[in-house]
């Protein structure tokens, strides 16, 4: 009885872990989707220090991977990586390039990396195409906010696939998050290095809670979206080549670096 009751318990915790977002994608094949990021990063919405010049709101280019459950760019609470902190502090990709290869080439959980190009004010849209795998059906993204100290948008681990079926479209709305590795509470702060460093998290209304910070707005219950992204699959008939850069990986990286310059 002893035995049985231990092995209910067992069987029981064992069937409350968490599953891996893409262990039931069981579609057959691949499939192409364009993704559209659209900025919202108005002085009407956000009106509080909006950078006007030197340089004025704009944002960076987008780097994205799609990929399993067994990789993350970046995840919410959880510390950035040195590649996404180079990132969202400098919008530096080699070095979250460079971690994007190795996971591929370690526990092949990457199946490939895309990019946009940078929107040089703070509304606009960007757009590029990237492909998913039933092995590999989640999609990470990172687009830095310029000007700021470590302030970046983006999704992770967003899976497109529902069990046999490739998701048609889906919509996001963004909201901006912090890295937690640089100080500063508004758009032009200098550097100012978070030592120990913090973990990622979400700028609201009323966090950082400093009248100094660029997105403190008390009276307002959420902050507006400051962007969002769409992402659309493709027709078949549209799949053949891809317009923007895409690599699969595992790829040496200067192969990466070029195709994505």
């Amino acid at each position: 009885k002893v035995i049985w009751t231990l092995l209910a318990t067992i069987l029981g915790y064992a069937s409350s872990l968490p599953v891996g977002d893409d262990s039931i994608c069981t579609a057959e094949e691949l499939a192409k989707y364009s993704i559209i990021f659209t900025g919202k990063w108005s002085q009407t919405a956000f009106p509080k220090q909006y950078p006007l010049y030197r340089p004025p709101a704009q944002w960076s280019s987008m780097l994205g991977v799609t990929h399993s459950s067994d990789y993350s760019m970046w995840k919410k609470n959880e510390y950035a990586s040195n590649g996404v902190r180079d990132f969202a502090e400098k919008g530096e990709a080699w070095g979250l390039m460079k971690e994007i290869e190795e996971a591929g080439e370690k526990i092949q959980s990457v199946h490939g990396i895309f990019s946009a190009p940078a929107i040089s004010s703070g509304t606009g849209q960007t757009s590029t195409e990237l492909e998913v795998h039933p092995r590999h059906p989640l999609v990470s993204f990172v687009v830095r906010i310029v000007p700021s100290p470590d302030w970046f948008v983006g999704i992770d681990s967003l899976n497109l696939c529902e069990g046999e079926h490739w998701l048609e479209e889906v919509s996001v709305d963004l909201y901006p998050y912090d890295a937690g590795t640089d100080s500063g509470f508004t758009f032009s702060s200098p550097n100012f290095a978070t030592i120990p460093q913090d973990t990622v998290t979400e700028i609201t209304c009323s966090s950082p809670s400093h009248p100094a910070n660029s997105f403190y707005y008390p009276k307002l219950k959420n902050l507006p979206p400051i962007a969002q992204v769409t992402i659309m699959k493709l027709k078949k008939q549209h799949q053949l080549g891809l317009s923007a850069p895409f690599i699969n990986l595992p790829a040496k990286s200067n192969e990466i670096i070029d195709t994505v310059s």
